[in-house]
């Protein structure tokens, strides 16, 4: 049995999956077997100070030591760990790079926003829609949000933006930026007629279980809106309590739902379907690409 494992070091949270690689019908496939998320957020010290501290550096630390000791359990052949937005930002990114390379052994790739992208499109959603479509996909992120257009199952445009949802909690987002991605959307969806949004994120994997829509079939806006207006009409303390969301979740599903409901807006999308994959699932997809293909 192959097993892969993708290390996915977010603003928000940092991510393991271990995957088991099988082939059926000539294609390789993999299999979720353990998923493990810790909410680090290092976004909070990356975007506020440039600077993660050392409490949070010596977390991500540990936490690589414990992944590192089950990916041996599991006996991982191939991994890619990589870190986005709030170790983009930092100023002793690297040196933390170096930190987990000596307790480790383990690799962490800090990714530019395109890279990002691109493993996240790795899992080639667009494959199962339809194909005379044209899609905005948005993946939004704690420090970032990735657009891509995607015409016919072609990737015309893409782009990162530093608009994610720990950035917008602590007020580090910039009204320049929000322009320039509003332009931007405008610029690659006005010549397309019958768009319809692809989003991936863990904050839209959450908001799509909420409004109880079948798998595969897509969540109106206005669903997404109602959804949006509930989760606002509780107080924080309420959306854990009654709600059940994870404090984790609790906070950032808010600013998560406005870029969502914001840039649907400004492309005159009406429904945007949620595929329940990203970027650790996109790793896993790379590693098969790079290592089997």
């Amino acid at each position: 049995m192959l097993r892969y494992a993708a290390i996915d070091v977010g603003s928000n949270a940092v991510r393991l999956l271990i995957a088991d690689i099988s082939r059926q019908d000539g294609k390789y496939k993999y299999k979720k077997n353990t998923l493990i998320r810790v909410p680090l957020r290092l976004g909070d010290d990356a975007f506020l100070d440039q600077y993660i501290s050392d409490k949070k550096a010596g977390d991500l630390i540990k936490t690589m030591v414990s992944f590192k000791n089950l990916m041996d359990v599991y006996h991982v052949s191939e991994y890619l760990a990589c870190a986005t937005s709030a170790m983009r930002e930092a100023r002793n990114g690297q040196d933390i790079v170096k930190l987990i390379k000596q307790e480790t052994d383990l690799t962490l790739e800090i990714i530019e926003g395109q890279r990002e992208a691109n493993i996240i499109y790795a899992n080639h959603i667009e494959e199962d829609l339809d194909e005379n479509k044209t899609y905005l996909y948005i993946d939004v992120g704690g420090g970032s949000t990735e657009l891509s257009v995607f015409v016919k199952g072609v990737p015309e445009a893409s782009r990162s933006f530093n608009i994610g949802t720990i950035r917008m909690l602590d007020n580090q987002d910039k009204e320049e930026t929000w322009e320039e991605m509003k332009e931007w959307v405008k610029d690659n969806t006005k010549a397309n007629k019958h768009l319809a949004a692809i989003g991936t994120g863990g904050n839209i994997n959450k908001l799509f279980r909420m409004s109880d829509e079948k798998d595969g079939a897509p969540m109106s806006l206005q669903k997404l809106n109602s959804l949006y207006n509930k989760l606002i009409s509780y107080s924080l303390k309420e959306r854990i309590n009654i709600l059940g969301l994870n404090p984790d979740r609790a906070d950032v599903i808010i600013p998560a739902s406005e870029i969502y409901l914001t840039l649907m807006k400004w492309a005159g999308i009406k429904q945007i379907y949620v595929p329940k994959v990203g970027m650790a699932d996109g790793i896993i997809k790379l590693l098969i690409e790079e290592k089997l293909a």
